[in-house]
C-alpha cells in the first residue's frame, strides 16, 4: 500500500475547484511520496472539505450552486506536484480526435474532464511556484493557506496567485520593527539554507537597509546537510562580532534546536537575544532543554484561531462517515497505530488490528493544526468571489449562468482580489494588488523567571505597525531591562562620532579637545575666540575677563614698595622746603632737586596707575607717565653729572667757568630734554589714541578652564619699551657721565653718588629685560610683566633717592652742625684745591683736608 498512492478526490458539485496539500512527506531513494503528513496534510484538506460543505449548506452564500471539488497529493515535492497539478489544466488543452475512430466506423465518445475554475493552494512555497508558473498560463486563479515566500508578491510573474498568508516579507517587516522598538541597530541573521530561510533573511536585510539605522553584522547560513561540529563553527562565527547579541533566525525546527544547543556548550546562555520567525513560532520542540538558552527569545507567528466547528467536525470524523477522504484509512492507521485488514494483504503480527470504534481525541491526542483557519478562509474566499461574479453576470438566475459557463479566470481574478469579508477567525479577508493578505502576527516572548509556568507569553501584535507591551518583556535571568545589541554606545556629550568606513551604525567616540565644543554629533568646531568651550563641551561660553587686582600678591609688593616711596620722597621734599636756605639744600642744587625729585615721585606713582582697572584716562596717563618720571628723573641727573663734568674739564685748560652752569640754565636744559619725551607721547596720543583692549591669546593655555581675557591697555611690550627707550637713553648718558667723572673727588657735590645711583640703576635695569621678556610665553606674563616693571621703577627711584637724597636729610636732621655756610673762594681756588686733594686722597685720607675740601665745594656750587 505505501508503493501506491490514489491520486485524487473527486467531490462533484455545479463549479469545480483544485485543491494542493501536502498529504504525504517527500519519498526516499526516488520514491515521490513518503510517509503520511497527520497534520499538514490531512488536518489542513479535510479543512478544505470542512469549508465546501459548510458553503453548500449557506442559504446566503452561492445559492442553488455546489461547489465541488477535485484534490490532489503533492507529495511535499516541487516536481510531483507539477505533474499532479497537470489534472486541472486537461480540459483546457484542446485534444485532435479527428483520426481517432471507433471499430465501427463511429467517431469516439470522449468524456470531457472536470473544468477547475480555481486551486486552493499549495503549502510550501517552492510548490507553489512550480504550479503557478503553469495554471497561469491557463489563466486558472490560485489562492494558497501557506506559501510564504515574499517572490510570489511579484505580481509580473505570478499574476494569478493570490494568498489569504501574509509574505514573509511582512514578517520581515515586523522584526525589523521589533528590533528598532528594542533599540538595536547591530544584528547578525541566521537562515537555514533554501528558499524559506534564505529570502526571508533577504527581505529583513532589504527592509533594514531602507529603513536605515540598522545594521547587519554577519548574515550566516545553515547548510542542509550541516557537517558534525557546524554549529560550534557558527557560534564562534557570531561570537567575532560579540556586540550585535541580537540574533534574526530564519531556520527550520531542527536547526534552531542545534543552534541553542551549540550556544549552551559555548557557555554563551544568555548572551544571544534570538528573534525568531514564524518556523520558531510558539512551539515547543526547537527549546526542548534548552530553555534556559532560549530565555528572552522573541518569536513571531501569524495571528491565527482555533476554529471550534472544524474541532467538532474533524473528531466526529470515522472510517464510515468519511468514505470521500481517500487517505483517511492511512491516516486512521497512523494516528491510532493499527492496522485494518485488506483483501489479500496480511496484517502485521506486531501491530493490533484496527476495530473502526477508535475516535480522534478520545483514543489519541488531537490539536488543530494552525493553518486550518487560512485553509478555510482560502476556501470562502473563492466561494465569495465566485458569489460577487454570480451576482453580477447572472443576477435572478438559479444556478449557473451562460455566462459563467465555462467562467472566465481573468474576471474571476478580479472578483478574488475585491474580496473582502469576515473570515473563519473573525478577522477580515482581503487582498491587496499583489494578491497578499494583510500581515497579522502575534509576538511571543519565552519567559522562563517570575511565572508559574515556564512558556511563550504573548507581548504585542503586528498589522501593519507595531504595538509592543514592553513592560511585559523580561529577558535571562528575569530582568526588565532590555539588553543592548549595538556596535558602538552612543557618545558623551562634548564627544564626536568618527565612523567606521562602510559600517553606518558603528563609530569610535572622539573627544572634541582644547577650544573646539560638540558642533553636532559628527562634528567639532573651534569656539569663537573672546569663548570657551562648557565643561561638557556642548557649546561655548564667554571666556571670564580678568584685570590686576588690588588685592593680588602681584600688585601688594609693588604698591607696598610705592607707598614707602611717595612717603620717603615727601619726606625729603619737606624737609628741603623747611630747610630750603640752609647750605647744603643749596649746594645740592635746590631747583634741579626738586625737579629730580618730582620725576622720583612720579615715578613710585607709575605703580598705582599700572595696577589701576585700565580705562581711556587710566590708559592715556599710563602712557603719559610711564616714561615721564624716568625722563625727568635722568634728565636732572644728566644735567648734574654734565655740570661737574664741564666744570672739572674746563679747570683744567682755564681759570674761567663754562657756560650754562647756573641754575637757570640747569633748568632749561633739564625741561628741553623733558619735551622731547613729551612730544613723543603728544604724538602717539594723536597717531593711536589710549584705549583698553581685552587680550584673549596672552592666557590662553591647552587647559580651556584656565583661559581668561586680560583687560590691558593698547600697550604692546614693543610701545612699552619704546615709551621707556628715551629714559633709557638718558639713564646711558648719564652713566658715561658719572664714569667720566669718576676722577672727581667724592667730596664734590655728588658725582660719585650719580654715579653709585646709574651703576646700580643699569643693573636693576639689565636684570628687568630678561625677567620682562624671558615670561611672555607665561600664562601669568600680563602680572609678572606689570609686577616686574613696577618694582624695577620703583627700585631704581628708590636708588637715585637714597644715594642722593637721604644722607642730606640725615645731615640736615641729625647733624645740624654741619649744616653752616663756609667762606667762599675763587674759581681758580676751587679748582686747584680739588686738583690738589685728588693728588693727596690717593696717598691719604686726612680728616681735615676732607673737610676743608667740602667746604670749597659747597662754597662754589652753592
Amino acid at each position: 500500500y505505501a508503493h501506491f498512492h490514489p491520486h485524487s478526490i473527486k467531490i462533484p458539485g455545479d463549479i469545480t475547484l483544485g485543491g494542493l496539500f501536502p498529504i504525504h512527506a517527500r519519498g526516499p531513494h526516488g520514491l515521490p511520496c513518503g510517509e503520511i503528513k497527520k497534520e499538514k496534510g490531512i488536518h489542513r484538506m479535510e479543512a478544505m472539505l470542512y469549508a465546501l460543505d459548510q458553503i453548500n449548506s449557506d442559504p446566503e452564500l452561492l445559492p442553488n450552486i455546489t461547489l465541488g471539488a477535485r484534490i490532489l497529493d503533492t507529495c511535499s515535492r516541487d516536481t510531483y506536484a507539477l505533474e499532479q497539478s497537470l489534472t486541472f489544466v486537461q480540459a483546457l488543452i484542446q485534444k485532435d480526435t479527428s483520426d481517432i475512430r471507433c471499430s465501427n466506423g463511429e467517431p469516439p465518445i470522449i468524456r470531457k474532464p472536470e473544468r477547475v475554475i480555481g486551486v486552493i493552494g499549495a503549502s510550501a512555497s517552492s510548490v507553489s511556484i512550480m504550479v503557478a508558473n503553469v495554471l497561469r498560463l491557463f489563466e486558472i486563479p490560485q489562492i494558497s493557506y501557506a506559501s510564504t515566500a515574499p517572490e510570489l508578491s511579484d505580481n509580473n510573474r505570478y499574476d494569478f496567485f493570490s494568498r489569504v498568508v501574509p509574505p514573509d516579507s511582512y514578517q520581515a517587516q515586523a522584526m525589523v520593527d521589533i528590533v528598532k522598538a528594542m533599540g538595536w541597530n547591530y544584528v547578525s541573521t541566521l537562515a537555514s539554507e533554501g528558499s524559506y530561510g534564505e529570502s526571508g533573511v533577504d527581505s529583513f536585510q532589504q527592509i533594514s537597509r531602507e529603513a536605515g539605522g540598522l545594521c547587519i553584522a554577519q548574515s550566516l547560513k545553515i547548510p542542509r546537510e550541516p557537517k558534525p561540529g557546524e554549529f560550534d563553527k557558527i557560534i564562534k562565527r557570531l561570537m567575532e562580532t560579540s556586540n550585535a547579541r541580537g540574533v534574526i533566525i530564519f531556520a527550520n525546527e531542527d536547526d534552531i534546536k542545534r543552534v541553542l544547543e551549540a550556544a549552551k556548550r559555548a557557555n554563551l546562555t544568555g548572551h544571544f537575544l534570538f528573534v525568531g520567525s514564524d518556523s520558531w513560532g510558539a512551539k515547543s520542540s526547537p527549546i526542548l532543554d534548552q530553555e534556559d538558552v532560549a530565555e528572552g527569545a522573541v518569536t513571531i507567528l501569524p495571528k491565527r484561531a482555533s476554529i471550534e466547528g472544524f474541532d467538532q467536525y474533524f473528531t466526529s470524523r470515522s472510517l464510515e462517515n468519511n468514505r470521500r477522504n481517500i487517505w483517511f484509512a492511512e491516516f486512521w492507521e497512523d494516528d491510532f497505530r493499527c492496522k485494518l485488514t485488506r483483501p489479500g494483504i496480511k496484517i502485521d503480527s506486531e501491530k493490533k488490528k484496527c476495530t473502526g470504534e477508535e475516535r480522534i481525541n478520545r483514543d489519541t491526542a488531537y490539536e488543530q493544526e494552525g493553518k486550518v483557519q487560512f485553509v478555510i478562509d482560502a476556501v470562502y474566499a473563492m466561494a465569495h468571489a465566485l458569489h460577487s461574479m454570480h451576482l453580477d453576470l447572472c443576477p435572478g438566475a438559479m444556478g449557473v449562468c451562460d455566462k459563467m459557463d465555462p467562467v472566465e479566470g481573468r474576471l474571476l481574478l478580479n472578483y478574488i482580489r475585491s474580496v473582502n469579508f469576515n473570515g473563519s477567525a473573525g478577522t477580515g479577508v482581503l487582498f491587496n494588488e499583489n494578491g497578499d493578505a494583510p500581515g497579522r502576527y502575534d509576538i511571543f516572548q519565552y519567559q522562563m523567571s517570575n511565572t508559574t509556568i515556564p512558556g511563550y507569553r504573548v507581548i504585542g501584535q503586528w498589522t501593519n505597525n507595531l504595538r509592543l507591551n514592553m513592560e511585559e518583556m523580561q529577558w535571562s535571568g528575569g530582568d526588565r531591562q532590555i539588553p543592548d545589541s549595538v556596535c558602538s554606545f552612543p557618545c558623551n556629550p562634548g564627544e564626536r562620532k568618527k565612523m567606521v568606513k562602510g559600517v553606518p551604525c558603528c563609530w569610535h567616540c572622539e573627544l572634541c579637545d582644547g577650544y573646539q565644543y560638540q558642533l553636532d554629533e559628527m562634528n567639532c568646531e573651534t569656539c569663537p575666540f573672546n569663548m570657551r568651550p562648557t565643561p561638557n563641551r556642548t557649546s561655548c561660553r564667554s571666556t571670564p575677563i580678568i584685570k590686576l587686582e588690588w588685592h593680588s600678591p602681584w600688585a601688594i609688593i609693588p604698591v607696598f614698595l610705592a607707598i614707602l616711596g611717595i612717603l620717603a620722597t615727601s619726606f625729603v621734599v619737606i624737609t628741603f622746603i623747611r630747610f630750603n636756605d640752609t647750605p647744603i639744600v643749596r649746594a645740592s642744587g635746590r631747583e634741579l632737586s626738586y625737579v629730580l625729585l618730582t620725576g622720583i615721585f612720579l615715578i613710585y606713582l607709575i605703580t598705582f596707575l599700572m595696577i589701576a582697572e585700565p580705562g581711556a584716562v587710566v590708559c592715556a596717563f599710563r602712557r603719559l607717565l610711564l616714561g615721564l618720571g624716568m625722563a625727568i628723573t635722568y634728565s636732572a641727573m644728566l644735567t648734574k653729572t654734565n655740570r661737574i663734568y664741564r666744570i672739572f674739564e674746563q679747570g683744567k685748560k682755564s681759570v674761567s667757568p663754562p657756560k650754562f652752569i647756573s641754575p637757570t640754565s640747569q633748568l632749561a636744559i633739564t625741561f628741553i630734554l623733558m619735551s622731547v619725551q613729551l612730544l613723543g607721547v603728544f604724538v602717539w596720543f594723536a597717531v593711536i589714541p589710549p584705549h583698553t583692549i581685552i587680550d584673549y591669546e596672552e592666557q590662553r593655555p591647552p587647559n580651556p578652564e584656565m583661559a581668561r581675557g586680560v583687560l590691558k591697555c593698547d600697550m604692546s611690550d614693543l610701545s612699552l619699551i619704546c615709551c621707556l627707550s628715551y629714559s633709557i637713553v638718558l639713564m646711558v648718558t648719564c652713566t658715561v657721565y658719572a664714569v667720566k667723572s669718576r676722577g672727581v673727588p667724592e667730596t664734590f657735590n655728588e658725582a660719585k653718588p650719580i654715579g653709585f645711583t646709574m651703576y646700580t640703576t643699569c643693573i636693576v635695569w639689565l636684570a628687568f629685560v630678561p625677567i620682562f621678556f624671558g615670561t611672555a610665553q607665561s600664562t601669568e606674563k600680563m602680572f609678572i610683566q606689570t609686577t616686574t616693571l613696577t618694582v624695577s621703577m620703583s627700585l631704581s627711584a628708590s636708588v637715585s633717592l637714597g644715594m642722593l637724597y637721604i644722607p642730606k636729610v640725615y645731615v640736615i636732621i641729625f647733624h645740624p652742625e654741619q649744616n653752616v655756610q663756609k667762606r667762599k673762594r675763587s674759581f681758580k681756588a676751587v679748582v686747584q684745591a680739588a686738583t690738589m686733594s685728588t693728588r693727596l686722597s690717593q696717598k691719604s685720607n686726612d680728616k681735615q683736608n676732607g673737610e676743608t675740601q667740602t667746604e670749597h665745594s659747597r662754597s662754589l656750587i652753592g
